[in-house]
């Protein structure tokens, strides 16, 4: 009978390990179950997923989250100081898969940011639920890229940017950002990312859509500098040759009035009219000159306008 009663207690043991180690395997899928059993995405949630391809399992994370596009006061509620975020993206993700907040920017000139927000954020709720041995293996992916193979300035300097407020997040940033903003990876981390989306170069379109906003007039407004600094010398050195030549022409003018020599008074004539032909073409350079900076004032407002259009801090009415 106690016999019995060990193997009847053993087997009891054995069947709750078992259905133990079972809901453990598919504690993940067990969760989006509950989460999304009574979930139905708003529209522009899915419009979202689809927009930047999202796979089927990263779509159910992605709905897991409860992703939100919020307006300006409930998104600084959500998302203080941008949910720390240094990048191109406005969003951020709660830890333990508690929320995917996206800074609502109407925009049009800025199309591209909300797709990279959604898609940023869902992988970092894919990061956080790598195990020990695949975030190992993706971490090594990852570092060795930054190391080895980046050349995008401006993603360089974002990954600087989280060293210094996020060192302990860093690889899990480069984890998102490589993931939606770099166009060509290595094999192995290309490969990784076909579990996340079934095009992701379409998600990278749409960052550097976004990006293009911004590093297109930046360009435009350097150009225009650049064509300012010249001219402006250009400038200020016939300015200084016409004091020069008006200073002789004063100091001349009293002699060659009392002057009978036809041919200096010709030479002074013509020295006259060399004065006033630099003074013309100086007027014309004072004019292209305001004409161009008039121009590059009208790109920079326009750039700082679209800064203000994803500056959550501001009033909506400053981005008009």
């Amino acid at each position: 009978m106690q016999r019995s009663s060990r193997i009847a207690s053993l087997v009891t043991t054995l069947l709750l390990v078992g259905v133990f180690a079972l809901v453990w395997t598919h504690r993940n899928a067990l969760y989006d179950w509950a989460r999304l059993r009574d979930y139905t995405p708003p529209l522009a949630v899915v419009s979202l997923a689809d927009q930047t391809t999202m796979t089927a399992s990263s779509r159910r994370l992605f709905y897991v989250n409860r992703p939100e596009i919020q307006s300006r006061d409930a998104f600084n509620t959500s998302c203080p100081n941008n949910g720390g975020e240094q990048t191109i993206i406005l969003g951020c993700y709660h830890d333990h898969e508690t929320g995917i907040f996206v800074y609502d920017v109407t925009d049009a000139q800025l199309n591209g940011v909300q797709q990279v927000t959604a898609a940023h954020e869902m992988l970092h709720g894919a990061y956080e639920r790598l195990s020990t041995g695949e975030r190992s293996k993706v971490d090594a992916m990852l570092q060795d890229f930054y190391t080895n193979g980046l050349q995008d300035k401006r993603v360089k300097d974002t990954i600087d940017a989280y060293r210094k407020t996020e060192p302990n997040d860093l690889v899990n940033e480069m984890h998102s950002i490589f993931g939606t903003e770099v166009a060509n990876l290595p094999p192995g981390l290309e490969a990784y990312y076909t579990q996340y989306f079934t095009n992701r170069q379409q998600v990278v379109a749409f960052a550097t859509q976004y990006q293009q906003a911004f590093t297109g007039r930046e360009a435009q407004i350097a150009q225009y500098d650049a064509q300012l600094k010249s001219l402006k010398a250009d400038i200020e050195q016939k300015e200084n040759d016409l004091k020069n030549q008006g200073d002789e022409l004063n100091s001349t003018r009293t002699q060659v009035e009392r002057s009978n020599d036809a041919s200096q008074v010709e030479a002074y004539n013509a020295n006259v009219n060399q004065y006033n032909a630099l003074l013309q073409t100086v007027n014309n350079q004072i004019n292209q000159f305001n004409s161009l900076l008039d121009k590059r004032n009208a790109i920079a407002l326009e750039e700082k306008q679209l800064y203000q259009s994803i500056n959550s801090s501001l009033p909506t009415q400053a981005a008009q």
